[in-house]
């Protein structure tokens, strides 16, 4: 019993810090949900939607007029007749429109006499998403035009019309995305940029308390609550971090899954229990990280910066194989990089705790690795508080 009322003493004792620190309140409580929606509506729609594309329709031929209303009659493009290519490539450098298509003269005598025929697509690659949408579009509609065409010309020869078909098209290409329905940027990001939210507003806040300690000379009260049992004051002052972020992380697989109009494929309880692991490995990565800080608001400018290098190296965002060999090292060392396996798996491929085994025990090793070394770190920094107390109370500075 005594036990639990030393924990709950350092627990009630980290929200009146807090309730005290108004830079920690804001991180704390205001922060993650204002994060969650902001960031997250950047991406709401997921797909570009009526994208302007300039087309120079040199042919003016039937196949041409109908391959450019094809195009336009897409959800995602907004097509723009231009007269010349010289307009067209001004009105894209003027950011008017994202590309131009050009239907060179003579496209539709090629077609009809199984010549090759050529149409030219330039897209401006500095917004990426929407490039990459309107390239893999436009090369469909085309693809889908042309085979249009030379079943035509099949059956003008007199071929039936699924010999016809056949000869069109030999190879007919069945695309079906086996996870991310749509193939959409936006719900491959959220999934994992809500995650990342919640672990660096949790790694700012008890980071920025843990170096508030140290700043406030408090470390020595801190343990002393406890009876200087550094393990029962880690675990409180934890705690109070752990079912704070427990009840973000639930908002955020429900509240914000529900808005944003996420998939959940897997288990809600398997992947409960792979967060529960994630934040037990932050929250003595955090404490480790803030011990070594003396001044709150440094530490507070570090942690905010670190976001980018923890999303880019955790192989989310680029294949964690295709990262050089020390990156990947560092990389295995942060609880992000097998949780975030794990999460996708779950979240968007339906996997289980079996399928992600090893991931499991990786956060299993983080969660006891973190834990002992914050222990050993808080240990000695308590020890030397207090020698350096009675050194300055035998030998006071005037």
């Amino acid at each position: 019993m005594k036990v639990i009322r030393d924990i709950l003493s350092v627990f009630f004792r980290e929200l009146k810090l807090i309730g005290e620190d108004h830079s920690l309140l804001l991180t704390l409580l205001i922060a993650p949900v204002l994060y969650l929606f902001f960031y997250g509506s950047i991406y709401s729609f997921k797909e570009e939607e009526k994208v302007k594309l300039a087309v120079v329709d040199d042919d003016q031929s039937s196949l041409s007029r109908m391959l450019t209303q094809q195009i336009n009659n897409l959800q995602m493009v907004d097509v723009l007749l231009e007269p010349s290519v010289d307009k067209a490539q001004h009105l894209m450098y003027e950011g008017v429109c994202q590309g131009y298509l050009y239907i060179d003269k003579g496209l539709e005598q090629k077609v009809l006499t199984l010549q090759q025929g050529n149409v030219v697509l330039a897209v401006n690659a500095g917004r990426f998403l929407p490039s990459s949408d309107l390239i893999a579009s436009v090369t469909k509609i085309c693809l889908a035009v042309s085979a249009g065409v030379r079943m035509q010309y099949f059956e003008m020869k007199g071929l039936p019309e699924k010999t016809s078909l056949k000869e069109a098209m030999p190879v007919n290409l069945d695309y079906r995305p086996m996870f991310n329905d749509r193939s959409s940027y936006g719900a491959f990001l959220l999934p994992g940029l809500l995650m990342l939210i919640l672990q660096q507003t949790l790694l700012l806040g008890l980071a920025g308390s843990v170096a508030s300690e140290r700043m406030k000379k408090n470390l020595v009260n801190w343990f002393s609550v406890t009876n200087d049992h550094i393990f029962h004051g880690i675990i409180g002052k934890g705690l109070f971090y752990f079912f704070l972020f427990a009840c973000y992380a639930l908002f955020a697989l429900t509240i914000n899954f529900s808005v944003f109009h996420l998939t959940l494929k897997g288990n809600a309880g398997t992947l409960m229990f792979l967060i529960t692991l994630f934040l037990l490995s932050l929250i003595p990565m955090a404490m480790l990280i803030g011990s070594f800080f003396k001044s709150q608001l440094l530490c507070l400018q570090i942690m905010a910066f670190s976001s980018y290098p923890f999303f880019l190296i955790t192989g989310y965002s680029w294949p964690f194989r295709m990262l050089p060999i020390f990156i990947q090292v560092i990389s295995s060392l942060l609880p992000t990089t097998p949780f975030m396996q794990a999460y996708i798996s779950v979240t968007q491929q339906g996997g289980t705790l079996s399928d992600n085994s090893a991931t499991v025990i990786h956060l299993l090793g983080l969660v006891l690795l973190f834990s002992c070394l914050c222990y050993w770190r808080l240990k000695y920094l308590v020890i030397r508080s207090r020698e350096y107390s009675i050194l300055e109370h035998k030998f006071p500075v005037h």
